[in-house]
């Protein structure tokens, strides 16, 4: 199992807070207003399809293949676009997106393992080096940990909308090693996204930990040799050999 590393990052949405609840009940609450008197099924089936659009669209912004702002409106066009409407403006689509976060945003909260998982951690390896790695803008990343009471746990924030490269990139790894004062084979990664967390940190030469929480949905690809999995940041300590 080798040593415990020198430093851990984690991935935070999925990982540290628990982005899906935030979204399903940001959405829900949203299209309460948006939709008044919408039936049960066509609200689960427009859950589904707000769920599709973030993931084709958010990896697209990710990727560097649009704007932060771009991949909101393309999501916002897909809803309209589920319901055969027609979307007026880019103004309109703004507009609607910022609704919605102000939803999502009162709904931001950590899993109930995270702390507890974080303080054992620290408990055990006082010296170790903590550190978020998200693919995101750096300000709503920032806010989002100190709204679910994580900020002061992690000095370092290494966003992709700062430093231009994200994840599974291994310069993104590489750059919070370095700010670290680590070498990447001390360090380990921890995040729920397989492809983007996992093997990415395994290719940078970190330790890679991929968390599969139950109910999450299945990768299309299986874990590479070398890649721990857990399902919930209660069994970190055991993959990191603490």
């Amino acid at each position: 199992m080798g040593e415990t590393p020198r430093a851990v990052l984690f991935d935070l949405d999925g990982t540290l807070m628990d982005h899906d609840a935030a979204r399903v009940a940001g959405l829900r609450a949203h299209l309460a207003q948006w939709l008044p008197g919408a039936q049960a099924s066509e609200l689960a089936r427009l859950d589904g399809e707000w769920r599709r659009l973030e993931a084709r669209h958010y990896d697209e912004y990710a990727a560097g293949r649009c704007s932060m702002q771009e991949q909101r409106r393309r999501r916002v066009r897909g809803m309209h676009e589920a319901l055969g409407r027609e979307l007026e403006s880019e103004a309109a689509a703004d507009e609607w997106f910022v609704a919605y976060l102000e939803h999502y945003r009162a709904r931001w909260s950590a899993f109930e393992d995270a702390i507890p998982a974080l303080e054992a951690l620290v408990a055990t390896n006082p010296e170790i080096e903590l550190a978020v790695v998200t693919n995101g803008e750096g300000e709503a990343q920032r806010a989002k940990l100190a709204a679910i009471g994580l900020a002061e746990r992690f000095p370092l924030v290494v966003a992709s909308g700062e430093v231009g490269v994200a994840k599974p990139d291994a310069a993104i790894f590489a750059l919070a090693c370095e700010r670290l004062g680590v070498e990447p084979g001390q360090a380990a990664h921890v995040g729920d996204r397989l492809d983007l967390d996992a093997h990415g940190a395994a290719a940078a030469g970190l330790r890679g930990i991929w968390l599969a929480r139950p109910g999450a949905s299945a990768p299309a690809l299986a874990p590479r040799t070398g890649i721990a999995k857990i399902s919930t940041l209660h069994e970190l300590q055991t993959a990191l050999g603490a």
